[in-house]
């Protein structure tokens, strides 16, 4: 079926790269299949981060389809284009419909995109990873594939000013081989295998990072424990339950 939508949309996204000159550093897209269904899995520190995890697909002729909470599919710009692209709505109060289609989609051979901290990580660290990752891929009997992206926080995240501008800004992104979802393997044990090897891919990119704060106010994206002063993630949950 021709992609109507997702097509311009790549187009449009690059162009927007080299607009703001962003320098992409993306190894181990050769870990995502060519066909058939998998499930994507990153870690979340940005607004844009399903832009970046689609990128990396790309090289294998491969679109993704990600889950994203519904309200996206609502607003009056982003829900044309999330329905054009097949995403898939997510109802926190009622997931069964969108686990129910990601399934779906999965069986026909998609490769779908989950980030399973549910919301993006205020202080830059991997936060608990829920299970519906692995429960999917064990039922639609599909690959996880595991990925990190890093420098995306400074183009736009929570709490922070959007940054459009030329800014030659460093986009590091790491995928890594597939994980089986065996169905005689506890799914909590295979989230917290999924867990760990997202955390080596991301160490991975932020030692390839290359650049650092460029003064005293530029650490806020850095996690505390690499010098930054974002905020860690006791302060964070302190914060929320206030």
């Amino acid at each position: 079926m021709a992609e109507l939508v997702y097509r311009p949309v790549i187009g449009l996204a690059r162009t927007l790269f080299k607009v703001w000159d962003l320098k992409i550093d993306c190894e181990g897209s050769e870990n995502i299949p060519r066909s058939g269904g998998a499930v994507l899995v990153s870690n979340h520190i940005s607004y844009l981060d399903f832009v970046f995890n689609g990128l990396a697909a790309l090289p294998q002729k491969r679109l993704v389809r990600f889950m994203a909470k519904e309200s996206v599919f609502h607003h009056k710009v982003s829900g044309p284009l999330m329905r054009g692209m097949k995403h898939i709505p997510v109802d926190r109060k009622q997931g069964e419909a969108a686990y129910a289609h990601a399934l779906d989609s999965l069986r026909s051979g998609e490769v779908v995109g989950v980030f399973p901290e549910a919301t993006i990580s205020e202080s830059f660290t991997l936060k608990s990873f829920k299970s519906g990752a692995a429960r999917l891929a064990q039922e639609a009997g599909v690959p996880l594939i595991p990925m990190a992206v890093w420098g995306t926080q400074r183009l736009w995240t929570k709490g922070r000013p959007r940054n459009f501008r030329r800014s030659h800004t460093p986009i590091t992104i790491r995928v890594g081989e597939a994980i089986e979802a065996s169905r005689d393997k506890y799914a909590g044990a295979i989230t917290r295998q999924l867990r760990e090897r997202v955390q080596e891919l991301l160490e991975a990119a932020q030692r390839a990072y290359p650049v650092r704060p460029r003064d005293t106010d530029d650490p806020w994206w850095l996690p505390a424990h690499l010098g930054g002063t974002a905020p860690t993630a006791d302060e964070v949950r302190a914060a929320e339950a206030r």
